[in-house]
């Protein structure tokens, strides 16, 4: 049996703690994860948070476009009592723990990943469509840069890939940052790319779990022309087996305690193929013509 997938924590730890929230990466961390993966989107005033959704509806307190808004108005709402209204309060000043419920900036998950203690991976996606289009991507460079992580040198490799559904996404981040891994997102997989084969540029395949299911052969084309396989989003412990029985190399999951769990089970052995049945001592029975 080859190496065990990576576990790539989904929004952190999110089946059991608010997505994107810093508490729910740092017990994706203190579980075991080999990675984490996020989702970016651009505020009105150039910060890159840790958001999935174009709304704020779903994830917040408040209302409305996250692109409208500063930083500042993002930090105001509250981003995990819809998760866990029980939120846990500070002994002292029994207030919301703010690992649970503020915003994340992309710089301070940075920093989660550089004071880990341990090595461990980012996958970023960016998000689109957006109003500021490239922009995204300038600022997401501008801030690897900082920490040392958009020009990796020769020899080395970034802790941090970017992923995305977009094409044009992962080109633009081409031309500004070539030694960055990037993974083409799928939902499905264009035809040209069927046997395996990527854009140009694009180091992993990154098809969901549906794709997989449906056509596990892939994993094996994508291997053939030399890259790795990301599977989003593997959360039962039924999908976690298949795919480190089919070769994934990473899987993406809201539940990286489960899938480290579950990746760590042997394999079920082979049953023994069935002795040879002894031979027939009936009458040899008279050959017939086959038909056409």
């Amino acid at each position: 049996m080859g190496k065990r997938p990576s576990v790539v924590a989904h929004r952190g730890a999110s089946e059991v703690s608010p997505e994107h929230t810093l508490a729910a990466y740092v017990r994706a961390v203190e579980a075991g994860a080999d990675g984490l993966e996020c989702d970016v989107r651009l505020t009105a005033d150039g910060h890159l948070v840790c958001v999935h959704d174009r709304r704020i509806d779903r994830t917040s307190n408040g209302h409305g476009v996250l692109s409208t808004m500063s930083l500042q108005e993002l930090d105001s709402f509250d981003w995990g009592s819809w998760k866990n209204p029980w939120a846990e309060l500070d002994d002292e000043a029994e207030l919301p723990n703010p690992d649970l419920t503020k915003v994340l900036t992309l710089e301070k998950l940075l920093a989660t990943v550089r004071d880990a203690g341990r090595p461990l991976e980012l996958a970023i996606e960016t998000k689109h469509p957006t109003r500021y289009a490239g922009l995204v991507e300038r600022r997401l460079i501008e801030m690897l840069d900082r920490f040392g992580w958009a020009h990796p040198k020769i020899g080395s490799e970034s802790p941090v890939r970017v992923m995305s559904f977009s094409w044009l996404s992962l080109r633009r981040l081409r031309v500004m940052a070539p030694g960055l891994r990037t993974v083409l997102l799928m939902d499905r997989v264009p035809l040209r790319f069927r046997d395996g084969s990527l854009p140009t540029g694009v180091s992993y395949a990154g098809p969901s779990l549906e794709i997989v299911t449906a056509h596990p052969e892939y994993v094996d084309r994508a291997h053939k022309h030399g890259h790795q396989v990301h599977v989003w989003t593997v959360n039962s412990q039924e999908d976690i087996r298949h795919c480190r029985d089919i070769g994934v190399d990473a899987l993406i999951s809201d539940h990286p305690e489960l899938a480290i769990k579950t990746l760590a089970e042997p394999p079920a052995a082979i049953p023994p193929a069935p002795d040879d049945p002894p031979p027939s001592r009936a009458p040899h029975a008279r050959r017939t013509r086959r038909s056409a």
